[in-house]
């Protein structure tokens, strides 16, 4: 059974004609992940166990330390947005829920980084790293498929953190797995074919 990331899903969605069938092809024929050619994995990890033995904000910066020269651009704006995020707020740690949207043969991993009471409310946070701005369509996407298949969890707000503008935003509106399924149907149908 392909297994999908909530971020190829993302992608998916955002693409259209051509450029989504070249997405489609991309994911089927992609190596197997491994965590040495992921990007941002040691700014991930570091947010998490930052939060997770409660540390404080001043952690942060161990996140830099003995980063690769051709890192430490990018790491030093995530680092800093999410300290500006992060600001006065009281956070504590709660090891998020995750779980999978499945369609026919298909499944898609819903696995958010953080799960986090804001100021005492539960939150559980997709972390979006890229520097493309982000739309309020992945917004709703990643928001209403961790709504579905989180839906055991209904006093968790559900959120993208836009890590480098520092912003959360929390996704009030449903796309609905009608949609949902609708993506995937075209992934099913497009991929004995890629």
């Amino acid at each position: 059974m392909p297994v999908l990331s909530l971020t190829d899903l993302v992608d998916l969605v955002s693409k259209a004609g051509t450029p989504k069938a070249t997405k489609v092809r991309e994911i089927k024929n992609r190596d197997a992940y491994q965590p040495a050619t992921d990007y941002y994995k040691r700014f991930r990890d570091g947010i998490v166990e930052i939060h997770s033995e409660g540390e404080g904000k001043d952690s942060l910066q161990d996140i830099l330390a003995a980063l690769p020269p051709h890192k430490v651009e990018n790491y030093s704006e995530v680092v800093e947005g999410y300290r500006k995020w992060w600001g006065r707020k009281e956070l504590e740690w709660f090891d998020p829920p995750r779980n999978f949207y499945n369609y026919n043969d298909f499944s898609v991993s819903v696995n958010p980084e953080l799960g986090l009471l804001i100021n005492g409310e539960p939150h559980v946070i997709k972390l979006y790293l890229k520097a493309d701005p982000l739309s309020k369509l992945r917004v709703d996407i990643v928001g209403s498929l961790m709504g579905i298949t989180l839906a055991e969890y209904p006093d968790i707000k559900f959120g993208v953190l836009d890590v480098r503008n520092s912003k959360l935003f929390v996704s009030a509106a449903s796309i609905g797995a009608p949609l949902i399924d609708a993506e995937l149907a075209y992934v099913e149908s497009l991929w004995p074919h890629v």
